[in-house]
């Protein structure tokens, strides 16, 4: 790693303040930052603070990190709807804050899923939500 960023290893071990997340380059003309939102909202637990499944700690909390004004609106307007209409039972618990510097993992852990489709968190924590994903989204 270069000076000063941190390593997968370092953020999973929940001491650098660090949180475990994808960024996301895409074309508002093919997909829309709402509904990128949605996907988000479908895929994850967001009414559970610092966990994800399993996946327990701070590096692990439900946030999204706004690059504008309009992402950042947008992300709380969801939120709003969401709780509004009650879609969890228990309070959404997602962080909206501004996006700073964004550190790529390491070789290993990209597409790690892609990789490693038969190991056991692939399986059974991965897998569930990519085909959750495809039920509700893919369009053939």
């Amino acid at each position: 790693m270069a000076d000063g960023e941190p390593s997968y290893e370092e953020v999973c071990s929940g001491e650098t303040g660090h949180a475990e997340v994808a960024q996301l380059s895409f074309d508002p003309k093919q997909v829309s930052f709402k509904e990128i939102l949605e996907v988000f909202f479908v895929i994850h637990d967001p009414t559970t603070l610092n966990r994800q499944g399993n996946d327990v700690g701070t590096q692990y909390r439900s946030a999204i990190f706004y690059h504008s004004a309009e992402q950042k609106a947008a992300a709380e307007q969801v939120i709003a709807n969401m709780s509004a209409a009650r879609i969890y039972e228990d309070p959404i618990v997602t962080e909206v804050v501004p996006a700073s510097k964004f550190y790529v993992a390491e070789d290993y852990i990209r597409k790690y899923f892609r990789r490693n489709p038969a190991q056991p968190y692939c399986a059974f924590v991965v897998r569930p939500k990519v085909a959750k994903f495809r039920k509700h989204f893919w369009k053939n």
